[in-house]
């Protein structure tokens, strides 16, 4: 099951970008999260359930082991 970033605990610090083995994770901008950042989001038919943005994530909180839809606001 793919990993969750919770969007409005996210602080778009993106440390959990680059140690992706497949890229499944982006930085939104704009809109901004409820804390005024920006934020990440898993593309969860990417995800490979690797754990890599877990452990590089410095935020406490801000990423599941599994996926929940509530939580992550995807784009348009």
């Amino acid at each position: 099951m793919p990993y969750t970033i919770y969007t409005d605990v996210c602080e778009g610090v993106a440390d959990c970008i680059p140690v992706c083995p497949v890229e499944c994770i982006e930085l939104v901008e704009e809109p901004k999260n409820a804390k005024g950042t920006a934020y990440a989001y898993v593309k969860w038919d990417i995800c490979i359930d690797c754990g890599a943005c877990l452990a590089a994530c410095p935020i406490e909180g801000a990423v599941a082991d599994e996926q929940i839809e509530d939580v992550q606001k995807i784009p348009a």
